[in-house]
């Protein structure tokens, strides 16, 4: 009797997740039709395919549309993460067909309704779409449509090679696939009630640097009406952009630490057949510099990526759309010189040492200086350069400076790291921090939710009940400063480094 009871239960349950399978969500892409599920009043659908599977002779290849499939694909379980190295405390499946996109979008909506595409950090090298933080559903519960997508990265998604030099697209494979993600958003989202002309694209790190590049490439900029750019630079500095005929040399010399010599298309078949692991390596993102002879990261191809960002920026070819941009106040940087004094830490402004003695603080030990610095000239003033570029050009510009903590990381950190801003945009804080965060936080994390929703919806981050952002002017130099304090003190105010970045931009622009 109890065997009986117990296959009725295991009989009803299946039965019920039937029917919730059957209830799910389903809508028409230009593939085929998609199931998601519905929780909490978000629709979600994860895996979607975007483009075919680049593997085997779609390895170094411009993505492709996916091929189309009949009856009902099931979109309830992220796909795999793009190839990696494995990281401690990252547990995903990883594999080279990783093209696919996440959805969430508010199950009662009515469109069309804004839209934004996130795209995810790593140095372009690591890290998912399927990263708990990067989850949409708040931005959906706000009346937002949340997109995210995996693309390819390392040397799959960059690489330079003599045998790729006919194809007219050639080594920025991982851009390509954020350009055809943006270029399947176009064609599919009004079948999920978003509006294809109210696309904001937004991005931190490496996605913060991806969306630079593509608000000045040609083949990126006319796929979004929006931006924002958290700590993705926006000069030349972090970004490093190598020429076609650096990269082919380090992809190259990559062939042949494999066993693979000679650069026709013999080799290139012999390079597409190797082993996926064997191109991961030990490729990641705190070891780049000893990958440095073989890896290239994004490169100026001619075609995705014709200039550096500077050139493009100062000639006025990006697109004209409405912008914020920022940092957080401790941002990345990386001292890669001997500091042992002040003199030390202060030298690399020359003949302006005696200037910036005056405008950084006595009382810094010279490390800290250094660092400052650092992180200056990767993160901070190359925001502001942004912001300043659009200014000028007319065009409406917000930038922020992150400086809040999370009460678990008070008293341990010495700011706002690199990144510690996200959890709090996507409020999904509780994904970051568990059971120590605190109602400080939270009030941080809805503030700034609204201000992102606010700026998709409007064009304009400012809303009732937010405090006021002031639009970004060079004489005014007004930074949002999300404050160490809390909600309660988030203001627009002069930016307090006003000094040290303009030593920075006379550097930068020696």
């Amino acid at each position: 009797m109890k065997l009986l009871h117990g296959v009725i239960a295991l009989c009803a349950l299946f039965f019920q997740l039937s029917a919730t399978a059957q209830n799910g969500p389903i809508v028409q892409t230009q593939a085929g039709r998609i199931q998601g599920f519905t929780e909490q009043n978000v629709d979600t659908f994860l895996g979607i395919p975007y483009a075919k599977p680049p593997v085997g002779e779609l390895r170094w290849q411009r993505p492709l549309s996916a091929t189309p499939w009949r009856g009902i694909k099931q979109t309830t379980e992220f796909g795999p993460s793009c190839m990696q190295t494995p990281t401690k405390g990252f547990i995903r499946e990883f594999s080279e067909d990783c093209l696919t996109m996440n959805i969430w979008r508010p199950n009662n909506a009515k469109g069309p309704l804004p839209v934004m595409v996130w795209i995810h950090g790593g140095g372009f090298v690591m890290d998912s779409a399927a990263t708990d933080v990067y989850h949409g559903q708040e931005f959906a519960k706000a009346g937002v449509i949340l997109v995210s997508f995996d693309y390819r990265m390392g040397r799959l998604g960059f690489f330079a090679h003599s045998s790729l030099e006919g194809n007219l697209f050639k080594g920025n494979y991982g851009l390509m696939d954020q350009i055809k993600a943006l270029r399947w958003v176009q064609d599919n989202i009004i079948q999920f009630g978003g509006d294809p002309r109210n696309v904001t694209v937004f991005g931190e790190s490496a996605g913060g640097m991806s969306v630079n590049i593509l608000l000045t490439s040609r083949f990126g900029r006319d796929l979004f009406n929006r931006a924002i750019i958290q700590s993705g630079g926006g000069r030349d500095v972090m970004l490093g952009l190598e020429s076609w005929q650096q990269a082919k040399q380090q992809g190259e010399t990559f062939a042949k630490s494999v066993g693979i010599e000679g650069t026709d298309a013999a080799a290139l078949a012999k390079l597409r057949a190797l082993p996926v692991d064997k191109l991961v390596g030990n490729l990641g993102l705190f070891n780049l510099p000893e990958n440095a002879a073989t890896y290239s990261g994004p490169m100026i191809d001619g075609q995705v990526i014709e200039q550096p960002l500077t050139t493009a920026f100062s000639k006025g070819a990006f697109a004209r759309m409405p912008l914020m941009v920022g940092a957080t106040d401790a941002d990345i940087g990386f001292v890669n010189r001997k500091v042992a004094t002040r003199a030390d830490a202060l030298s690399v402004f020359g003949d302006k040492a005696a200037a910036a003695d005056k405008a950084y603080p006595a009382d810094l030990p010279p490390m800290a200086v250094a660092g400052q610095i650092a992180t200056q000239q990767a993160m901070i003033e190359p925001a502001r350069y942004v912001a300043r570029t659009f200014a000028a050009n007319d065009l409406p510009v917000w930038q922020f400076r992150f400086g809040y903590v999370a009460s678990a990381n008070q008293g341990k950190w010495p700011g706002a790291l690199h990144a510690s801003d996200i959890p709090f945009v996507f409020n999904t804080i509780a994904a970051a921090y568990g059971d120590k965060v605190t109602p400080a936080d939270q009030q941080v994390a809805d503030t700034l939710l609204h201000y992102w929703v606010n700026f998709a919806k409007t064009g304009n981050p400012n809303g009732d009940q937010l405090p006021q952002w002031q639009q970004h002017d060079a004489k005014a130099d007004q930074i949002l400063w999300i404050a160490p304090e809390g909600a309660a003190q988030i203001k627009s105010i002069t930016d307090p480094q006003q000094a040290q970045l303009d030593l920075i931009s006379e550097l930068a622009e020696q």
